[in-house]
C-alpha cells in the first residue's frame, strides 16, 4: 500500500469513528457533514463556533 493510499485509508477510518460517536450522541451529523466539519477545523475554524452554527442552522430548520 502506497504512503497516499494508506493516508487516505487512516481518514476513512477516522471518519468512520467520528461517526459512530456522532451515532452514540445523536447528533444528527451524517459522514459528509463530518468530514466537512474536521476539514473545517484543520484550516483554523474554532470548533465551538462551528458546533454554534450548525445548532442555530437547526433552530432555524425547526421554525
Amino acid at each position: 500500500m502506497s504512503f497516499s493510499q494508506s493516508k487516505k485509508e487512516s481518514a476513512r477510518e477516522t471518519i468512520d469513528i467520528l461517526y459512530e460517536i456522532s451515532v452514540i450522541l445523536n447528533t444528527g451529523l451524517d459522514k459528509n457533514c463530518l468530514s466537512l466539519c474536521v476539514s473545517l477545523c484543520e484550516n483554523g475554524v474554532n470548533p465551538e463556533a462551528l458546533a454554534n452554527v450548525i445548532k442555530e442552522l437547526r433552530k432555524h430548520k425547526l421554525e
